[in-house]
């Protein structure tokens, strides 16, 4: 009896936060244990086939190749088994553009003159309709296809950023997410200081933790003193900001926070295509539906304000799909009678094999093909490529490539 009088003689805010700080250590000594010695993820090799079917030529002609000595040296095993990371995969990219060059979009799909940054939000105001897992593939998928991605974690939450290796409690610093580069004050950083690599070659991150809440908070307070101009009013202050490294990139993908905040009505006015995740259940469905209505509100305001809203594309990804299940069935169908085209052709099954690789913060793309059983994994890589080539294929028409 005693020590429940200790207990609830504790502040609310004080044991909330003596449980965050112990939950923060045990995730610190977790990732120290998956990635050891450094704490930092590392990719996978690929081996020889699975290289070769990532550049699109044959093994045999890398294998050649490396005979050679042409394009990057492969890690041979004492068995004579060749794999490659995915920079040297790169490197054999561009090895190829300059070997074929009418062939070289083919292999090095960077986009040309006249094609626009392509920059894609992923939202739904809905939490577990799997945001944060449609952003991580599609970035990865993109990576893998060798386009020069950007992944940006709007989402206080920051599991994006803890997939892709950044632990928000111990990893950064103030400053160090976008907000640092969209921030009112005389504190704001370039862009390009804020991004980090990863350890997935040519997919880079913009991290988030809870200091994106500041923007939310401080918005108000600068709309009422007139703390901004027309142009750089508060939904043009991410695409200001993704201005600034444009260059660099081909596609980003924008992970947003499970809110209609003045985060996501910037990274939706940022965006030139947005991806609406649905969980095909009821209570999603109709929550969907409330956010439909007042994103169509909120943006109308923000289009007469001046804000930029005409998207290439549109799509709607079913996420966490059970083809077998009636009710989600009904529910799909409901939903490609009254969206058509504009759902996705393909949908992301439920798995445990992602969900598996999940509690280790890795994606399907990351992890060898023996961790989980062979039937389940394909099938889930399957369902992810199908969905993600879908998404590349409307980037593709939008730069104008068949």
């Amino acid at each position: 009896m005693q020590n429940q009088n200790v207990s609830t003689a504790i502040s609310s805010d004080a044991r909330i936060s003596h449980h965050a700080r112990q939950l923060s250590m045990q995730l610190q000594l977790l990732r120290e244990r998956l990635f050891p010695p450094s704490s930092q993820k590392m990719l996978k090799t690929f081996t020889s086939g699975e290289a070769a079917q990532i550049v699109g030529v044959s093994d045999g002609y890398l294998r050649q190749l490396s005979l050679d000595g042409k394009g990057p040296s492969p890690t041979v095993s004492p068995t004579g088994r060749r794999s490659y990371t995915l920079e040297q995969i790169n490197d054999l990219r561009k090895h190829m553009a300059a070997a074929k060059p009418k062939d070289a979009i083919t292999y090095l799909p960077w986009r040309r003159g006249g094609e626009k940054l392509q920059t894609i939000a992923v939202a739904n105001f809905k939490g577990g309709s799997a945001k944060t897992t449609t952003s991580i593939y599609l970035a990865q998928h993109l990576a893998l296809q060798g386009y020069r991605v950007l992944a940006v974690d709007l989402d206080p939450q920051a599991s994006l950023s803890s997939m892709l290796g950044v632990q928000p409690e111990f990893d950064l610093e103030e400053g160090d997410t976008l907000y640092g580069a969209i921030r009112y004050d005389d504190k704001r950083r370039p862009l390009k200081d804020i991004i980090r690599k990863t350890y997935f070659a040519g997919l880079d991150l913009v991290p988030g933790n809870l200091e994106l809440m500041e923007f939310e908070h401080e918005t108000p307070t600068a709309l009422m003193e007139r703390k901004t101009t027309n142009s750089d009013i508060f939904f043009r202050r991410v695409g200001v900001a993704l201005a600034e490294v444009e260059a660099e990139y081909d596609i980003v993908i924008i992970d947003c926070p499970p809110q209609l905040g003045y985060l996501t009505l910037g990274a939706v006015c940022a965006a030139t295509s947005l991806l609406i995740t649905i969980h095909p259940q009821m209570v999603d469905v109709a929550s969907m539906s409330q956010f439909l209505l007042m994103t169509a509100d909120l943006l109308s305001v923000v289009r007469k304000a001046g804000g930029d809203l005409n998207h290439d594309f549109i799509r709607y990804v079913i996420t966490r799909h059970e083809p077998h299940d009636g009710p989600q069935a009904q529910i799909v169908a409901l939903l490609r009678s009254l969206f058509g085209d504009e759902v996705l052709a393909a949908t992301v099954l439920k798995s445990t094999a992602i969900a598996d690789a999940g509690l280790t913060k890795q994606t399907l793309y990351e992890i060898e093909r023996g961790q989980v059983r062979r039937s389940t994994f394909d099938r889930a890589i399957e369902s992810l490529d199908a969905v993600n080539g879908e998404i590349l294929d409307g980037i593709k028409r939008t730069w104008g490539r068949t």
